[in-house]
């Protein structure tokens, strides 16, 4: 029989230590150490394989001699979710999916337990009844494709149990959070129960090929709550955004082992689930009968999307003696960078001015390439001159205030000139090896913002 022994815990990011601190040495939170037990000399409970006898080896190979395979992606029917993972579910992955609560996590995996073609999934619950679990699959859908079977359990034992018994092809757990192992004797959610589960079911992944699905709660800084290597431990992580009072919702992919970490999904959320955008740039659009200054469209990208985004400016006199600067969806510093290009390149003089910056549709960009959209919106609003619906950006601009090149232009002027527009400005470096005269849409070229001023507004 073992003995119980214990540790200390940071709850903000993990660091295991034989006495409790005040301060953590790893992330430096104050009183963040709890004492938890982590083995028990009083049971002795089976985990996933234990007594599958004697493991192989494992020897070191030569590179060369490693035979290379490529990894076999099955669709799930989402065509967002595809797109953020890579373009397929890989087999024996892990993946994590994080947001704030009332999202839509749980809707979007039973959403994904119910359409996959022909898949025998578990979908395991620790936080809601079997009945409201399947209140919610009603409205979801009316005929499920897939052969959907809901467990209401936390102890990964029992979990495992059933998994042997019914063999499926994709495991859904909602929440990480909410399991406990007998082998830690604490309660759910902390660092060490977080830690172990998580191991379990990772090797359970690993050793089927059978692909896990994992919802995890967030803290009120919006980093997914246990410990940091949680993170660090699954495949891929996934970060579910927006506004519960908005219909539009967001996945962005963190960190992914088997594609772009930087793609991006949209749904929209209904009365009967989420649905699909596959045209992000119609609702970051916003239509207006009207032509109204502070008002520009840049050419972004989202990992290989591209999209059309409206950057909305509003510059007023500052009613107190410090002028505001607030921007939405945007870095606030960077913005202050490009307030200060304005001042000493253009000659516009903004210091005693309000200036607030929004981009339209509730999502963050941090493509350098709406620099140009940025301070055209500005100078539009500052001069109350409108600029056309039918002209785009996308280009970055330095603090010389040259008009720097953007990458894979080719795909910003497609997708603008898909989408009706009949100006589109880019720097004079973006020339080299771009064919002009496949696109439609006429392409002007600048390299110094004043150039662009000058071609706006006169």
């Amino acid at each position: 029989m073992a003995k119980t022994k214990s540790a200390y815990f940071c709850q903000s990011c993990g660091y295991e230590s034989a006495k409790w601190l005040g301060k953590c040495p790893s992330c430096n939170s104050w009183n963040t150490f709890a004492e938890e037990i982590i083995e028990k000399g009083t049971i002795n409970v089976p985990t996933w394989k234990s007594n599958s006898g004697n493991h192989r080896l494992n020897k070191p190979n030569k590179v060369e001699e490693i035979q290379s395979t490529t990894e076999e992606r099955s669709v799930t029917g989402d065509a967002e979710l595809d797109r953020v993972l890579g373009g397929g579910l890989v087999a024996g992955s892990v993946v994590l999916i994080g947001g704030e609560p009332g999202i839509g996590k749980s809707t979007l995996l039973l959403q994904l337990a119910l359409n996959v073609p022909g898949r025998k999934i578990l979908y395991v619950s620790g936080e809601e009844s079997e009945q409201q679990i399947k209140m919610r699959a009603e409205r979801i859908t009316s005929q499920p494709k897939a052969d959907c079977y809901i467990l209401t359990e936390t102890s990964t034992q029992n979990i495992f149990k059933q998994i042997e018994d019914l063999a499926p092809e994709i495991v859904i757990i909602d929440s990480i959070q909410t399991l406990h192992s007998a082998h830690i004797d604490s309660t759910p959610g902390s660092v060490s129960q977080v830690r172990e589960c998580t191991a379990e079911l990772l090797r359970f992944a690993k050793e089927t090929a059978t692909p896990v699905f994992l919802i995890g709660h967030i803290t009120k800084d919006g980093a997914i709550a246990g410990p940091k290597i949680l993170e660090h431990m699954v495949d891929t992580v996934l970060q579910f955004e927006g506004d519960r009072h908005h219909i539009y919702r967001i996945l962005r992919s963190i960190k992914n082992r088997f594609g772009a970490a930087a793609e991006l999904g949209i749904y929209a959320m209904q009365s009967n689930g989420l649905r699909e955008v596959s045209n992000p740039s119609e609702i970051l659009l916003l239509q207006r009968d009207e032509e109204l200054s502070g008002i520009a469209i840049s050419a972004t990208l989202e990992g290989a999307r591209p999209m059309l985004i409206e950057t909305q400016a509003l510059v007023s006199i500052s009613a107190y003696g410090t002028p505001q600067r607030s921007a939405t969806g945007f870095d606030t510093k960077r913005m202050n960078m490009l307030l200060a290009v304005l001042e000493k390149r253009c000659g516009f003089r903004l210091s005693a001015k309000d200036v607030f910056l929004n981009i339209a549709g509730g999502i963050k960009v941090e493509d350098p390439a709406i620099d140009l959209a940025i301070m055209a919106a500005i100078i539009s609003s500052h001069e109350d001159i409108f600029i056309s619906s039918k002209i785009c950006f996308a280009a970055e601009v330095g603090l010389s205030g040259e008009i720097r090149a953007v990458n894979r232009i080719e795909q910003r002027i497609a997708e603008a000139e898909k989408l009706g527009f009949e100006q589109i400005f880019i720097s004079n470096y973006n020339l080299k090896g771009l064919i002009a005269d496949k696109f439609k849409i006429k392409i002007i070229t600048v390299s110094k913002i004043e150039e662009v001023f000058s071609l706006l507004f006169g």
